[in-house]
C-alpha cells in the first residue's frame, strides 16, 4: 500500500514544510498541492524540492490555461533539477469561472488544450527541438529547452473525471488524479485508462491511479459531527460545484443520492440535502471508522486498484499531525 498526501501550504509555509519532512520520514511516497484563486503553489514546491530527499512531490493540481506549455516546462525542469528528479506534473483544466472571471481567458477546448499542453511539455522536457503543429498550438522555430536533466521524462499526472478526459489521459499520461471515486469501480477504470493507451501504442498498466481519498478517523469523540462532515464533502460537489461532479456520481452507481440530493438542495433544504447522501455512497468512496478499520479500508482500495492514495494532510499541530500521518501508514 502507498499513500500520498494533498497538503497546502497554510498561513505558515515553514509549518506546512514541516509536515511534508515528517511525511517523508514516514515513508509517504507522493505529496501534491495545489492552486485556484490563491498564491502560486510553485515556490512553496521549490522549499519541498530542496528540503526533501526522497518523497516525490508535484501539483494537483495546475490549470491548462493560465500558464503556456512552455512555461510549465521550464518551471517544472528546474524543480525536477533540485530535486534530482522528483516531481510530478499535475495538470487539468478547472472550470469556466476560475478561468474567465480570474485569468480572464476563454474556457474553450479543454480537453484538446491538455493534449497540446501534455505534447509540448514532453518534447521540451526530452530536449527536442519544439516544432509542433496542433490545433490550438504552432510552433515551428525549433526552440530547445537547455538545462541539466537529471531524467528526460518528467511523470504527468491529470485530474479526469469523464469518460472522454480518462481515455484521454490513458493515450498521453503518466497518471490520473480520480476524486470521489467508488472503490468497486478502481478495475473499470484501469481499463478505461488501458483503452487510451492501446490507441497510443502504451501499456495501461504503467498508468498510476492516485484517487484523492477523504480518511475520516472515528474515534468516539464527536463521531456523528464527523460522518456529516464526511457528507458534507459530497454534498458540495454534487450540488455547488457545477454539474460535473454530479454526473460522474450518477455514472458511478448513486443516481438515487445525486437526485434526493439536488432536488432537496433545489428546494432549499440543505439538511435534507446533506441526508440523501447515504452511508453506502460514504463507505464507497470515503475511508471511515476506527483507525484499524481505516487502514483496511486503504489497504482494501489498493488491492482493487489504487496505487497510490492521496489522503488529505491531518489537521492540528505538528505532533497531532504526524502521529495521525504515522498511525495511517502503520509506521
Amino acid at each position: 500500500m502507498r499513500l500520498g498526501l494533498l497538503a497546502t501550504m497554510g498561513k505558515d509555509w515553514k509549518q506546512g514544510l514541516e509536515r511534508v519532512c515528517a511525511a517523508e520520514a514516514l515513508g509517504y511516497d507522493l505529496v501534491t498541492t495545489g492552486e485556484a484563486w490563491g498564491p502560486s503553489v510553485l515556490p512553496f514546491l521549490t522549499l519541498v524540492a530542496a528540503n526533501t530527499s526522497r518523497i516525490r512531490f508535484g501539483t494537483s493540481i495546475l490549470n491548462c490555461f493560465s500558464r503556456s506549455p512552455a512555461v510549465f516546462a521550464q518551471e517544472f525542469a528546474m524543480l525536477d533539477q533540485i530535486s534530482g528528479g522528483r516531481a510530478v506534473f499535475g495538470l487539468g483544466s478547472s472550470g469556466a469561472q476560475v478561468i474567465e472571471h480570474f485569468h480572464g481567458m476563454k474556457f474553450e477546448r479543454p480537453l484538446q488544450r491538455i493534449r497540446e499542453t501534455v505534447e509540448i511539455f514532453d518534447r521540451l522536457i526530452a530536449g527536442e527541438k519544439l516544432r509542433y503543429e496542433g490545433e490550438l498550438f504552432r510552433l515551428q522555430r525549433g526552440f530547445r529547452l537547455d538545462y541539466a536533466r537529471p531524467r528526460a521524462k518528467i511523470p504527468v499526472f491529470i485530474a479526469a473525471i469523464t469518460p472522454r478526459s480518462i481515455r484521454q489521459t490513458g493515450e498521453i499520461a503518466d497518471g490520473i488524479f480520480p476524486i470521489h471515486w467508488p472503490k468497486r469501480l478502481f478495475g473499470a477504470l484501469r481499463k478505461d485508462l488501458a483503452a487510451g493507451a492501446k490507441i497510443a501504442g502504451r501499456e495501461g498498466a504503467e498508468i498510476t491511479i492516485a484517487p484523492f481519498t477523504t480518511v475520516t478517523v472515528l474515534d468516539g469523540a464527536d463521531d456523528e459531527a464527523k460522518w456529516q462532515a464526511a457528507r458534507q464533502i459530497l454534498f458540495f460537489y454534487i450540488n455547488k460545484m457545477g454539474v460535473f461532479y454530479a454526473q460522474m456520481l450518477e455514472r458511478n452507481g448513486f443516481e438515487s443520492e445525486v437526485a434526493s440530493s439536488r432536488r432537496a438542495f433545489a428546494e432549499g433544504d440543505e439538511e435534507r440535502a446533506r441526508a440523501a447522501i447515504s452511508e453506502r455512497m460514504i463507505r464507497e468512496i470515503q475511508c471511515i471508522g476506527p483507525v484499524e478499520e481505516v487502514r483496511e479500508q486503504l489497504q482494501e482500495r489498493a488491492s482493487l486498484g489504487a496505487d497510490v492514495q492521496m489522503i488529505y494532510m491531518p489537521r492540528g499541530d505538528l505532533a497531532t499531525c504526524t502521529k495521525q500521518l504515522q498511525v495511517l501508514i502503520g509506521a
